[in-house]
This record gives C-alpha cells, structure tokens and sequence, in this order.
C-alpha cells in the first residue's frame, strides 16, 4: 500500500469568523478521517515514538485500534497510561516529543498522534461512557496532593490506581490549574477539563477546591494527617520587565489578564460581570505560547491592533508552531526583533504609546537561541492602550516559604530528584513547573507520573 506523504487535515473554524467567537478552533476528525489518519502509522517493531511521550502510551496500539475501527479499545490503551488524552490532544507539543520521533516523519509529515488521541478521547465522550480500570484494593494509606494542574491530576490518578486513599487540595474555586486558568477556551474548551476531572474523580479521588496549602494548612499540618504529600502548585508568579512606566494603568501579567478571561469568564460579559479591559492597540510581550493566547484572545475581545512585541526573530520563537501560524491567519501583527524599553501615559496614567529599540543576533546564549543584542539609536514608538506581559512566571512562591526543610533554587523551584521527585523534606514529593519552572502540560504530566511510583513505594516500605 502506498504511503500517504501528508496527515489528514483537520477542519478548523476559518480565521474571519472564529476572531468572532471563543469556539474551538480545530473541529477534530470524523470517524473516516481518524481511520485514514491511522492507516499512516507504519506499526514499528521497536517504535521511536513511545519513547518521545513523557507518559509512555503505547502510541502504535491505539493507532492500529483506530485503524482496526475499534475505538473502545483505543481509548482504552490510551487511558491505561494517560488519564488526560482529550486534553493533551489538545495542547501537547506533540511536533516536540512523539510526532518528532516518528519514523514515517523522517521522510514525510509524522502520523498525526496528537490528533489521534484527541478523537479517540472525544468519541469516547460522545458515547456518553467512561471506562474505569482496574483499581488495586485499598492499601489503607492516604496521600495529600497540592494543585489540581496537569501534575496534581496525574500524580493523583495514578496514585488512586494503585489503591491509595487521594485527597487533592486546590486554592482556586475549580480544579484545573492552568488548564483552566491560563489556556483560552478557543485551544481547550473547559467542558474537556471537566469531563477530564470527573474522569479523575470518578477513580475515587477527592478534590477539595478554596483550600490554600500554606495559608488554609501547611505541608506540615497535612503530614500529620497524610502518609505523603505531592506538590504541584505550579508558576503562578508573573515576570515583569521592570522598565520605566510598567506601572502605569492598562498594564497587565499574562496571568492576570487570561485569568479574568478563562477562569472568571470575561469574555461572557455581562452574563459574567468580571471586568476586563478590551483595548483597540493591544501588544503582548513575549513569544511563546502564552503570548499567543494572550494576542488571539484581546482580537475576540475587539481589538483593531493586536501585536505580539519578541525580541528576537520568528525562528526562535518557542510557541507552538500551529499557535503562531493561527495567530498569523487571524491577524495578529508581529514585532520581531523589537524591545520595550519604556512606557508613556496620558494624564490620567493610562498607557498611551511604548518605546521600543530594535535588536539584532549575536552569538548563541545558554537556552541555544542566538542573543539579542540593541542597535544603539533605533528607538521608536508603537501607539498602545494595553500591554499584557507575557515573558514567564516564576514558581509559585508560598509552600515553599511556609514549609521548613523544602530546598529551593536561585529562581525559587524546588529543589527534587528528577527521577523520584523527591524533595529534601522527609515525606514531600514535588513536580511539575514548581520543580521546572513554567514547561509543558506533558511535562508535568510525566513528573506527577515519576513521582506516583515514588510515592507508592516510600509508603509502602517507609524508605526514604
């Protein structure tokens, strides 16, 4: 049979009418398109692509289920490994991990695997089902998880499989984590983060949301009560430039600005009465996925101009490539090699214009990506009546400031054994961007995975 050079395409929302609305963009494969893709897959002996997934799916046994027509089964590999396959469907960088190690991409387009997992789970959810596996019988011992993101919700999945009682603890008002409030509705829909969760409970675990693990209770207190506890709060503390102006009204955090948007709801205003600013110049800082969000959300929320400002060129931009193309169809307007150095405000102290410096390449840096370096005298002026900084966020800051013997490092992560998860503190697992820094959902997702066995093992023998 002759290979198919190119992956099936996916229908999508055409960019005029979705900068409308905060539909889904991708529309997903139809059951022929799904088994079309599938029949790409080449069923390697020894596949490549299993080791590129930080969760180990077994990747060519859900494709030929697919292929076969045989969707329970698929999604039933799927879940086996990954208990968030609609999800990552959705937001894995899969051209990074599984579809870069695929033998068929060495030639040709890799086989669609992200689109793939993501029909298998939204079939399974149009079938009104939802398989549970088996789940070991109690061991009578109890683990407390910290954050409800990617790495809570994989940690406590996996940790409940195994017959432990799980409680998660969540600050917020919905489990999610970033799920929920950094990722707009138009790339995951939080109906598909629901249904994720509900999976999540449904394997007996308990999430109890309003709850601030350092202010409600410390790690402490939760050890008395729990035999283990993992922590995976997270990046939640913005960055900022700190340039001249950057306090000035109509300036916001990537974080604060999606968060009013996804989590509170913004964009249903007035039906939601959370305010939100809806700028006409909008210029985002930054260049990767989260500025992407940021630029393509201020466009459905009515903006004439929405600038993505990056200080280096298009080919070091580490967004999804998908993400920027979007972006590009829907009209957002790039600044490459363009720095912010100052912001000016109208009387009222309001943002009105920001100046900017244009940069060229130098030498590679320590991330690989050549460094910028200014122009001495090209400063000039952009018009703007919002800014949203988007250059990364630090790890959330408060358990580690409220739990004695949790090491930290320079940029306040904590400090673990990437292949246990284990921190300096007797009894404490960390993973996930709070260990990373700001990363992947994939990548979190692994380390609540890595850390599960862990855990499972310390309170099973009590070796540390």
């Amino acid at each position: 049979m002759a290979i198919i050079p190119k992956k099936t395409p996916m229908r999508e929302q055409p960019p005029k009418e979705r900068i409308k609305n905060f539909n889904e963009v991708p529309l997903g494969y139809t059951p022929e398109e799904a088994i079309n893709e599938a029949k790409r897959c080449l069923q390697c002996k020894k596949p490549p692509c299993v080791k590129g997934c930080p969760v180990e799916i077994d990747i060519p046994g859900f494709i030929e289920k697919i292929r076969e027509g045989n969707f329970k089964e698929a999604i039933r590999i799927l879940k086996d490994k990954n208990s968030l396959p609609a999800i990552c469907g959705r937001v894995c960088p899969q051209e990074d991990q599984c579809e870069k190690e695929c033998v068929l991409g060495k030639k040709y387009e890799p086989v669609g695997i992200g689109r793939l997992e993501r029909f298998a789970a939204d079939w399974e959810a149009e079938q009104g089902i939802m398989e549970i596996p088996k789940i070991e019988k109690s061991t009578g011992k109890k683990v407390a998880v910290v954050g409800s993101g990617p790495a809570g919700l994989t940690c406590a999945s996996e940790l409940a499989k195994m017959g432990h009682e799980v409680v998660i603890f969540e600050a917020l008002h919905k489990p999610g984590g970033v799920l929920v409030y950094g990722i707009p509705e138009f790339r995951l829909p939080k109906i598909i983060v629901e249904r994720e969760v509900n999976y999540i409970k449904a394997l007996g675990v308990k999430i109890i949301c309003n709850f601030v693990v350092g202010k409600t209770k410390t790690v402490d207190e939760l050890l008395e009560e729990f035999d283990a506890v993992f922590v995976g709060t997270g990046a939640g503390l913005p960055w900022f430039m700190n340039i001249p102006g950057e306090n000035y009204t109509g300036i916001y955090s990537a974080n604060e600005y999606l968060i009013r948007v996804n989590l509170m709801k913004a964009y249903l205003f007035p039906e939601y009465d959370t305010p939100i600013v809806r700028g006409k110049n909008v210029a985002v800082i930054g260049g990767g996925n989260v500025a992407m969000d940021a630029a393509r959300t201020a466009l459905r929320l009515g903006a004439e101009k929405s600038m993505i400002i990056y200080r280096r060129s298009k080919n070091e931009m580490p967004a999804r490539i998908e993400e920027i193309e979007r972006a590009e169809e829907e009209g957002v307007i790039f600044h490459f090699l363009t720095l912010p150095v100052r912001y000016y405000a109208d009387e009222n102290g309001k943002v009105k214009e920001m100046e900017c410096i244009r940069m060229e390449l130098g030498e590679p840096d320590h991330s690989g990506r050549r460094k910028p370096i200014p122009i001495p005298n090209s400063n000039f002026k952009i018009p703007v009546d919002t800014v949203v900084v988007a250059i990364g966020q630090s790890p959330n800051p408060l358990i580690p400031q409220t739990t004695k013997g949790i090491e930290v490092g320079k940029h306040g992560n904590i400090i673990i054994d990437e292949k246990t998860g284990k921190t300096t503190k007797k009894g404490v697992f960390a993973g996930g961007d709070i260990a990373t820094g700001a990363a992947t959902v994939i990548l979190a997702m692994g380390a609540g995975k890595v850390a599960a066995r862990a855990i499972d093992e310390y309170i099973k023998t009590g070796i540390w």
